[in-house]
Formats: structure tokens, C-alpha cells, sequence
């Protein structure tokens, strides 16, 4: 079964061009370093929560999307060789230096696929 990273960022609503060419960049490393696809989801409809909810998990502000994205590896192995690869690129630099949202309010996690139907 494949391997899935998985994310929730809060991103500046008015940074979304910003963001969507970031992922594009990124999309195209992570693919050349073994990824399967990436794919990127701006929040349409994400309600807030009483309990627990997308925008309470990473503590949106008012003037912010929440933004939904995962990468498919065709393993783990694959993912843990492919996201040292990706962040050695020099093309990710210029990302890592200068992140269209606040990276310390992402979530993020490694899965395993369990079902895929």
C-alpha cells in the first residue's frame, strides 16, 4: 500500500498566490524525488468547530484559509529517502526562508494506507 503525508495549514488569505506557486515548485521536487502525487485543497467549506474543527486545530485568524494537502509515496521507504532528497534541493530554499503562513500552526503527520477504494 502506498505511504500518505498529510497537512492542515492556516495560510494568509491574501497570500494564496503566493502559496499555490509554492506548491506547484514543491510538487514538482517531491514528484522527482519519488512522490506520487501532491495535491493541494484551499478551504471552501471548513466550519468552525464547538469542540474541535480544521480551523481551531491550527488556531485560524480571521484574515486566514485553511488549507488542506497530502503527498502519496509509493512507500515509506520511498517517503523517508524522497522528503531528505526534497529538502536538500536548492530549489525548496527559497521556501524555507521565506514561507507564504506560519509553520508553526501546520499539522502534519505520516500514514499508512489502510484502505484505498
Amino acid at each position: 500500500m502506498n505511504y500518505v503525508d498529510g497537512f492542515v495549514i492556516p495560510i494568509p488569505t491574501a497570500n494564496k498566490e503566493a502559496y499555490r506557486k509554492m506548491a506547484e515548485t514543491s510538487a514538482v521536487i517531491f514528484k522527482e524525488c519519488g512522490a506520487l502525487s501532491l495535491v493541494e485543497c484551499w478551504g471552501d467549506d471548513v466550519p468552525e468547530g464547538k469542540l474541535t474543527s480544521f480551523p481551531m486545530a491550527v488556531q485560524r485568524e480571521p484574515d486566514e484559509t485553511v488549507v488542506f494537502a497530502w503527498i502519496t509515496w509509493p512507500s515509506k521507504a520511498v517517503r523517508d529517502k524522497g522528503m531528505k532528497k526534497s529538502g536538500d534541493d536548492p530549489r525548496m530554499k527559497p521556501f524555507m526562508e521565506n514561507m507564504p503562513f506560519d509553520g508553526k500552526r501546520m499539522i502534519f503527520g505520516g500514514f499508512e494506507v489502510i484502505v484505498n477504494a
